[in-house]
């Protein structure tokens, strides 16, 4: 289990960061599809900031096993945005945007709280806020499908080469799953930054 050794303030810690971080990652997702045109999103209520509209029981129960989870994807129909591929880039870098937008008011919020003496129980919230959402914004911008950095990256290819690569889609969770499940893998590469930016932006 991922909680085995953690403390009751960073298991608090990490829940709130999660909640935060995936609640705003997949509004950010519906707010921008509803402003470039395709209003399912908002019809289907994803545009709020309800965490019970994004959060997806299964990927809590993964996280919980196996330290990463995931949201409800937002359903987005590319025909209905505006600019067609374009928009769906910019739909798809959204979320990322948004966690790190979130990592960073966090950063400041932890800083000014440091200051004026707050408990470390509050801080611990403090910290993970801003070290999940830096990690759910690198993680998702790994270009392999489902994730965001594969359709931010399928909106610049050529018509024929984004086909082509369409066309391996369905093998992409076989290869994130390995990604995510293999021990030392590349991975744990990827994710390196994560830790020490957070670390940079609390001031530690």
């Amino acid at each position: 289990m991922l909680f085995g050794d953690f403390t009751a303030a960073q298991i608090a810690g990490i829940a709130v960061a999660l909640v935060v971080g995936i609640t705003f990652h997949e509004f950010s997702h519906a707010f921008i599809a509803d402003l470039l045109g395709d209003h399912r999103p908002r019809a289907l209520g994803r545009v709020s900031l309800n965490p019970v509209a994004h959060i997806d029981p299964l990927g809590a129960l993964v996280f919980v096993i196996a330290g990463f989870g995931w949201g409800k994807p937002v359903p987005v129909n590319v025909y209905a945005l505006r600019p067609g591929r374009i928009g769906m880039a910019m739909v798809a870098a959204g979320g990322p945007i948004a966690n790190v937008i979130v990592a960073v008011v966090a950063a400041v919020l932890y800083r000014v709280l440091e200051m004026s003496g707050s408990s470390g129980f509050v801080l611990e919230i403090g910290f993970w806020i801003v070290y999940f959402n830096l990690l759910l914004a690198l993680f998702n911008l790994i270009p392999i499908p489902p994730l965001d950095g594969y359709n931010v990256l399928l909106a610049f290819l050529p018509p024929k080469a984004a086909f082509s690569v369409q066309r391996y889609a369905p093998y992409g969770i076989i290869v994130l799953l390995l990604l995510v499940l293999l021990p030392g893998g590349p991975l744990s590469v990827l994710l390196a930054p994560v830790a020490p930016l957070a670390q940079v932006l609390i001031g530690a």
